[in-house]
C-alpha cells in the first residue's frame, strides 16, 4: 500500500488543484475530480496514484482530516430560481447553493460573506447560508473588506480589549517615570513619512570619542509598547493575533488599539513618552565600539518628514533648514554617523539593491487617481541605517544574555535555487558567479558589476529572486543578505509583535530575570502541533548552527511556534495588501481598456511574458498566442521566450508597447495585447542569426527601415508583424533574389490579397 501523506489543498482558479504536503516534498496534483469533494485550504490525507502526463505525481485524497471554518466570500445571483454565490476567489473551483431562506437581507449582485452548512461532494455542491452582507462590488473600501475576510486578518478588538485600552491613561504619570533615565532634555526626533500617524522611533546623535579616536554617540529611542501591554492581557491577546498592523492604501488596520498606536506610545512631538534606548558608541569606521539598552522617559523636539529632512541636508541654508535652525547642527551628525554606518555595509558585502516600490494615491471616493514611484532620499537611507545598528545590538544582547528570543534569520540560496542562477549567469555572459557557500558580497559583487549593462534589471532581479524569504524563529542562522551573524526586530514595536518580544526579553535581561511567553491564542493546542500546521505555510531554515545557543527544550519549542506565528501572519498581511492593490488596479485600467502604453517585461514564463506599464507601474499578461504567428521556446537558464523562426527574444527588461485588451476584476488579471516588438527586437534578432543589415540610400539602414514600416503596419489575420520581420530578414539574408524592401512589400501585397472579399469586421 502506498503512504498517505497529510497536507493543506491548494485550490487552482481552472478547477484542478494540488496538496502542499508538511513533510516539505513535491505537491501532489489534484485533477478537478478529485477536486469536487473538497475545498481550497482543507487539510487532507493523499495518496499518490500515478505520474501525470507532465511527470508531476498524481493523487487522490483518502481522508479529510480537517474542514477549516473558513467564510467564502462572493456575490450573491439568483438563476433559474436558485440562489447561489460565486466565489470571489475562484480557487474554490464551485458556487455555493442557498436555501431560499438563507440569504438574509442580501440582495441580487452584493457580496456576501457566507459560512458553509454542507460540505462538497463527489456529485454534490456546497451548501450555504449568508452570514454577512459587505455592500455593493463599487462601494469604497470593498476590496479592503473583501480582503480581510478573504485571508482571515482581524479586524475588531474584542470588547476585553477595547475597555482594557480605555482603561489605560492618557499621558505619561510622575509613577511611570520610576526607574528610567530621564532624557526630556536630549534633543531626540522622529523622521517619518508624510502620512505617518504612529511613531515607533526617534533619533539622536553627538560627537564623542570612541577609545582615541573620534566617532559618534547615536540614540535610537523606540517606543515602550511592553509598559502598557502586559504579558497575556486583553490587549496582548489581540496584538498577537495580528500579530502585524496591515497596510492598505487608505487604511490601516492597526495591531494595537488606537489609544496606543496613535497616542500613549506614538512618540508625538513635544509630549513625554516612555521608551527603550538602545544607546551606542560608533566608530569613524562605521564599526559599532559599544552599546547599552535601558529604559527611559523622552520628549519628542521635532516631527520631521524624509523630504524634509533630505532639504536640510542638501542644502543648510535653505528655506526648511531656517525654519529648524536649532535642529541642523543635530540632523549633519546624524548624516555623518550615516555615512560611516553605510561603509561599514559596504565592508561587510551587505546586498543593497536598488529596487522600485509604488505607492497608489486614491481620491476620497478610494479610486485610485495615480500610481508614483515611492522615492528613498538621504533620509530614509539614514533612519535605515540607525534602526538596522540598533536591531543589531538587540540580537547580541540576546545572544550574549543566553535568553531564548525571536531572531530575523534570512538564508542564502537554497541548492536549486544556486544551480539556476549558476545557469543563468553563465548564459547571459556575466564573468561573475558564486560559490558552492556563496557570501552576500558575492551577490553585491555581480550586481556592481553589471549596473551599467542594458539587462542590469534583468540580472538584478534573478539575483533577488534567488533569495528566500526571512522569517522569525529563536533558531540564530544570521541575515544573509544584510550579512549580520545576528539579527532582529527591534525598532516597530506599534506594529510588530515580534518586536515587542525583544522588548520584553530586553527588559528581562536587565532585571536579571526570565521572560515566559503568553499563551498561545489556540486554548487546547498544544505548541508542537501548532508548529508542524504552521510550518507548512512557511519553512522552518535549513541551515543549523554548528553549536544551538539554546538546548531544544519546550521552552524553545514554544518560542518556535511563536516565531512561526508572526511569520505567517506577516505573509498573510503581505498576501491581503497585495490583493487589494492589485484590486484598484484592475478596477483603474477598467477605464483604460484599449488604450496603449510602453512597458517592461518584468518576467518570462512557458504562457507568456508579463510586462509592467512605464507610466502606471501596473503589470500584466501578453499570453504566448499574442506574441506572434510563430513558436516560441522557454529558455529557462535565460529566463526568456525565444522565437524560433526570428529569433525574437522577450526577456526581463525588454522593452515593448502593449494596448490594455481584457481586465478581470474577479481574477485580479490584466491582460495585455502586444502592439509592437520594437526596431531593437528586430536588429538584435537579425544580429543573432548572423544577418548583415544592407545599407539604403544615404548610407541608412535598409533593414532597420523596413522593420519600422513593418512595426507600424496594422495587423492582418494571417500575418504577424513576426512573420513581416521574418520577410524582411529572408530578404536581406537572399540579395541575389530579392531586397529586403521588396520582401516586405510582397508580404504586405501577400496580406492585402488574403484580407480581399471579406467582410470587414465591426468596429
Amino acid at each position: 500500500m502506498l503512504d498517505e501523506v497529510e497536507g493543506t489543498v491548494q485550490g487552482h482558479r481552472d478547477g484542478h488543484g494540488f496538496v502542499q504536503r508538511d513533510d516539505g516534498e513535491a505537491d501532489i496534483y489534484l485533477p478537478p475530480n478529485e477536486m469536487r469533494a473538497v475545498l481550497h485550504k482543507d487539510r487532507v490525507k493523499a495518496r499518490v496514484v500515478r505520474q501525470d502526463r507532465r511527470g508531476r505525481p498524481e493523487g487522490r485524497v483518502v481522508e479529510i482530516v480537517e474542514r477549516p471554518e473558513q467564510p467564502i466570500i462572493g456575490r450573491l445571483l439568483h438563476e433559474g430560481g436558485i440562489w447561489l454565490v460565486a466565489p470571489e476567489d475562484k480557487r474554490y473551483g464551485q458556487d455555493v447553493l442557498i436555501p431560499k431562506g438563507a440569504t438574509g437581507t442580501a440582495k441580487t449582485g452584493q457580496v456576501v460573506v457566507v459560512q458553509l452548512t454542507e460540505p462538497p461532494a463527489l456529485f454534490g455542491q456546497p451548501v450555504g447560508r449568508v452570514k454577512e452582507v459587505l455592500g455593493e462590488i463599487d462601494d469604497p473600501g470593498m476590496e479592503i473588506e473583501i480582503a480581510v475576510r478573504k485571508y482571515g486578518v482581524p479586524h475588531e478588538f474584542s470588547e476585553a480589549c477595547i475597555a482594557a485600552s480605555k482603561a489605560l491613561p492618557d499621558k505619561v504619570r510622575p509613577a511611570d517615570k520610576k526607574g528610567r533615565v530621564d532624557l526630556t532634555d536630549i534633543p531626540l526626533v522622529t523622521i517619518d513619512g508624510e502620512d505617518a500617524r504612529d511613531f515607533d522611533d526617534a533619533v539622536y546623535c553627538e560627537p564623542a570619542k570612541v577609545g582615541r579616536a573620534k566617532g559618534w554617540r547615536l540614540l535610537v529611542a523606540i517606543a515602550d509598547v511592553s509598559a502598557y501591554v502586559q504579558t497575556g492581557s486583553a490587549i496582548d491577546i489581540d496584538a498577537y493575533d495580528r500579530a502585524t498592523s496591515v497596510y492598505f492604501p487608505r487604511r490601516v488596520i492597526p495591531m494595537l488599539p488606537e489609544k496606543l498606536s496613535n497616542g500613549l506610545c506614538s512618540l508625538n512631538p513635544e509630549v513625554e513618552r516612555l521608551c527603550m534606548v538602545c544607546d551606542m558608541l560608533v566608530a569613524a569606521d562605521g564599526e559599532i565600539y559599544a552599546y547599552q539598552f535601558y529604559p527611559a522617559v523622552m520628549f519628542s523636539h521635532a516631527r520631521f518628514t524624509y523630504t524634509e529632512v533630505a532639504a536640510i541636508l542638501a542644502n543648510t541654508r535653505g528655506p526648511e533648514a531656517a525654519k529648524r535652525k536649532d535642529r541642523v547642527k543635530d540632523l549633519l551628525n546624524l548624516s555623518d554617523v550615516y555615512k560611516a554606518l553605510l561603509k561599514q555595509r559596504g565592508k561587510r558585502g551587505a546586498v543593497d539593491f536598488e529596487t522600485t516600490e509604488t505607492q497608489i494615491v486614491c481620491d476620497d471616493a478610494g479610486r485610485i487617481e495615480k500610481i508614483v514611484p515611492r522615492t528613498r532620499n538621504e533620509a530614509h537611507r539614514l533612519i535605515e541605517e540607525a534602526m538596522l545598528a540598533a536591531n543589531v545590538c538587540s540580537a547580541d544582547f540576546i545572544a550574549e544574555g543566553k535568553h531564548p528570543g525571536l531572531f530575523r534569520v534570512h538564508e542564502g540560496p537554497t541548492p536549486e535555487k544556486k544551480e539556476i542562477l549558476r545557469g543563468y549567469l553563465k548564459a547571459m555572459g556575466v564573468g561573475l558567479s558564486i560559490t558552492d557557500d556563496p557570501k552576500p558580497g558575492e551577490f553585491q559583487a555581480i550586481a556592481d558589476a553589471t549596473k551599467e549593462r542594458p539587462d542590469a534589471q534583468q540580472i538584478h532581479t534573478m539575483l533577488l529572486r534567488s533569495m528566500q524569504q526571512a522569517i522569525y524563529t529563536p533558531i540564530n542562522s544570521g541575515h544573509f543578505g544584510l550579512a549580520y551573524e545576528a539579527y532582529t526586530h527591534f525598532t516597530s514595536p506599534i506594529r510588530r509583535y515580534p518586536d515587542l518580544l525583544v522588548h520584553r526579553v530586553i527588559k528581562a535581561i536587565l532585571s536579571k530575570s526570565r521572560y515566559q511567553l503568553p499563551m498561545l491564542p489556540t486554548p487546547g493546542e498544544a505548541h508542537a502541533k501548532l508548529a508542524k500546521r504552521l510550518a507548512s505555510r512557511v519553512k522552518a531554515p535549513s541551515a543549523k548552527p554548528a553549536k544551538a545557543t539554546v538546548a531544544p527544550t519546550k521552552e524553545v519549542q514554544a518560542w518556535e511556534a511563536a516565531g512561526l506565528h508572526c511569520s505567517a501572519n506577516e505573509r498573510r498581511a503581505d498576501e491581503a495588501s497585495r490583493d487589494v492593490e492589485a484590486w484598484l488596479k484592475c478596477k483603474y485600467m477598467r477605464e483604460h481598456l484599449g488604450e496603449e502604453y510602453g512597458g517592461v517585461v518584468s518576467a518570462a514564463t512557458t504562457f507568456g511574458i508579463f510586462v509592467t506599464l512605464d507610466a502606471m507601474y501596473v503589470e500584466g499578461l501578453v499570453h504566448i498566442t499574442e506574441l506572434g504567428g510563430e513558436y516560441f521556446k522557454f529558455d529557462e537558464q535565460r529566463q526568456e521566450l525565444r522565437g524560433e523562426r526570428t529569433g525574437i527574444r522577450y526577456a526581463i527588461g525588454t522593452r515593448v508597447r502593449v494596448q490594455v485588451s481584457r481586465v478581470d476584476l474577479d481574477g485580479r488579471k490584466i491582460d495585455f495585447r502586444l502592439i509592437r516588438e520594437g526596431e531593437d527586437l528586430v536588429a538584435r534578432a537579425m544580429k543573432e542569426k548572423g544577418v548583415k543589415e544592407k545599407a539604403g540610400p544615404g548610407g541608412g539602414s535598409t533593414s532597420k527601415a523596413s522593420a519600422r514600416q513593418a512595426s507600424r503596419q496594422p495587423r492582418s489575420h494571417g500575418d504577424s508583424k513576426a512573420e513581416v520581420a521574418a520577410a524582411v530578414m529572408a530578404g536581406s539574408e537572399r540579395p541575389g533574389q530579392q531586397s529586403a524592401m521588396q520582401a516586405f512589400k510582397s508580404a504586405v501585397k501577400k496580406a492585402a490579397n488574403k484580407m480581399k472579399g471579406r467582410k470587414p469586421r465591426r468596429p
